[in-house]
């Protein structure tokens, strides 16, 4: 797009340069009076405007500098005017209506935003918990990374999914996950069986016609997501299954450890290739004042100029004071900091849980309730 509304004014130097030249008995008032109509197809008012403006300055000067005022002058001048304000007009009001229609754009993704990726409480009953997530394609508002978290009679249960490819096949398998882990939460005790109900409703929806993307060559069985479930109960536990995604950061006094899976299973969708014994939700010590990360690869793979990953646990242990809103958005500013120009190649989420003790839990929710409710 750039190059091509550099084309105008590439033409009204290449005229101006006829001119000036031995050569200036060819005739360029014709092409400089188009000049500010191919401009309007690429620019908008303002960019249309210098592009009109060059033309009719190059026709003046090159008819002062030859003086070949006359009638033929009088009426490529006349119309590069007519066409200068013809175009400007023109590019006004095809950009007005482009504006319209990317806003729409906008509410209908910000809507969707808010159904597939609900923003989170800022506590449930254990926990503090903040999420984020960076779309990588400009303008973007939802991809194919996923995340929930919700409160159950079996404790607060939480996903991190990231569906492989992009684009509205990969929204489509994300909203298809999210929604069996909504609704599997609720009823399945069993935290693997609450993964099995989210890869069988992963098959149906890439059994459906229209939900492989067609420019990754629309094979449905390359369809799949890394998908990892937790589960913080009442006791200072965390219990996690993990489908072949990134393994989360515990934040524990200021330094930080993965939680590896110690049997690796493949993600949604490869269900293939499971060859061991049934999976078990693996345990690991989730203690006041501990702090889990649950990410998907677009953080940990986003490179600089050097081509080095982001150090995600360094970046973490060196803001692991902060509240929950302000850490994430300090990995945040890292991440930019670190990515070359400031830009990921990759949908990035993340998501931070705060283990409390008892009585912080108990002041959160009386403070919670008199701010909703009113005293008592």
């Amino acid at each position: 797009m750039r190059l091509a509304q550099c084309v105008p004014f590439v033409i009204v130097l290449i005229a101006l340069g006829i001119e000036l030249s031995p050569a200036h008995f060819l005739y360029t008032g014709p092409i400089l009076a188009a000049m500010p109509a191919l401009a309007a197809l690429t620019m908008g008012p303002k960019g249309t405007l210098t592009a009109a403006t060059g033309a009719v300055t190059v026709t003046v000067i090159t008819a002062t500098l030859h003086q070949s005022w006359g009638g033929q002058v009088y009426s490529n001048l006349l119309a590069a005017l007519l066409v200068s304000v013809a175009s400007v007009t023109m590019s006004k009001a095809v950009r007005t209506r482009r504006q319209s229609e990317l806003d729409q754009l906008r509410r209908v993704a910000v809507a969707a935003q808010q159904v597939l990726l609900r923003p989170v409480p800022a506590q449930l009953g254990p926990v503090r918990v903040a999420g984020m997530y960076l779309a990588a394609e400009t303008e973007a508002q939802i991809g194919g990374d996923l995340y929930e978290v919700l409160e159950t009679r079996y404790g607060v249960r939480m996903i991190m999914g990231d569906v492989r490819g992009k684009g509205l096949p990969a929204v489509r398998l994300a909203a298809a996950v999210l929604g069996a882990f909504r609704e599997a939460v609720h009823y399945e005790d069993d935290l693997v069986e609450v993964m099995n109900h989210c890869a069988a409703a992963l098959r149906r929806e890439c059994a459906v016609p229209g939900a492989v993307d067609p420019d990754d060559g629309g094979d449905q069985a390359e369809d799949f997501v890394t998908a990892l479930v937790a589960q913080v109960p009442d006791t200072f536990v965390v219990q996690v299954v993990n489908r072949g995604h990134p393994p989360p950061l515990l934040l524990r006094q200021g330094k930080v450890q993965a939680l590896m899976p110690t049997a690796p299973l493949p993600p949604l969708g490869l269900e293939d290739f499971i060859t061991g014994p049934p999976a078990e939700p693996e345990s690991y010590p989730f203690a006041p004042g501990d702090r889990l990360l649950l990410h998907t690869d677009g953080v940990i793979e986003a490179r600089n100029r050097e081509n080095d990953f982001f150090a995600l646990p360094q970046a973490m242990e060196a803001v692991h004071s902060r509240t929950p809103p302000e850490l994430l958005e300090q990995l945040h500013q890292a991440l930019i900091r670190h990515t070359t120009q400031g830009c990921l190649v990759d949908d990035a989420a993340m998501l931070l849980v705060d283990r409390l003790d008892e009585e912080a839990g108990s002041q959160f929710d009386a403070a919670a309730a008199f701010s909703t409710d009113g005293p008592h």
